[in-house]
C-alpha cells in the first residue's frame, strides 16, 4: 500500500465523517431550542468547515488553504465571543425597568410623551410609598439589634 493511497483513503473517510457532522450540526442550528444551542452549533460549523479546508489542502497539496483555515478559525472565535456577550447582555438589559415603569417605551416617542406616559406610574409609586394612617396609631416598640454572627458571636 503506497502513502498516496493511504492519504486518499484517509481523506475520503474524513470527508464522510465531516459530512455527517455537518448535517447533524445544521440540524441543531435550525432546530436548537435555545439561542445558546444555536450559537454553539454555529461555532461547530466553523470548526467543521476548517476541517473540510484542511482535508482539501491535504488532497491538493496547496498550502495556502491552511492560512485560510487559520483566518477562519480566528474570525469564528471572535464571532462566538460576540454572540456570548450578546446573550449575557440580553439578560441584563431592562430587568428592573419592566417592574417599575410598566410596558417598555417606544424609541419613536418624544421625551415629553414618555414623561406623560410615565406620570401615572410615578403617582402610583408615590401613593404606595406614602404611609397609611388610620384613626388610631400606636407607637411601635424598638426592635432588638440582631445577634452577632461568625467571629463576633464568640
Amino acid at each position: 500500500m503506497t502513502p498516496e493511497l493511504i492519504v486518499e483513503y484517509a481523506s475520503v473517510t474524513a470527508i464522510a465523517i465531516l459530512v455527517v457532522a455537518l448535517l447533524l450540526t445544521v440540524y441543531r442550528a435550525v432546530i436548537g431550542p435555545t439561542l445558546p444551542d444555536r450559537i454553539i452549533a454555529l461555532d461547530m460549523l466553523v470548526g467543521i468547515v476548517i476541517g473540510f479546508i484542511a482535508v482539501i489542502a491535504l488532497r491538493t497539496g496547496y498550502t495556502l488553504y491552511i492560512d485560510i483555515a487559520i483566518a477562519l478559525g480566528l474570525v469564528g472565535f471572535l464571532a462566538t465571543v460576540a454572540f456570548a456577550r450578546f446573550v449575557l447582555a440580553r439578560g441584563r438589559v431592562g430587568e428592573g425597568e419592566a417592574n417599575e415603569a410598566g410596558p417598555r417605551q417606544s424609541s419613536m416617542t418624544s421625551p415629553a410623551q414618555q414623561e406623560q406616559q410615565t406620570e401615572p406610574v410615578k403617582k402610583r409609586v408615590a401613593k404606595s410609598a406614602a404611609p397609611k394612617t388610620t384613626g388610631t396609631t400606636k407607637p411601635r416598640k424598638a426592635s432588638k439589634p440582631a445577634a452577632p454572627v461568625g467571629k463576633e458571636a464568640k
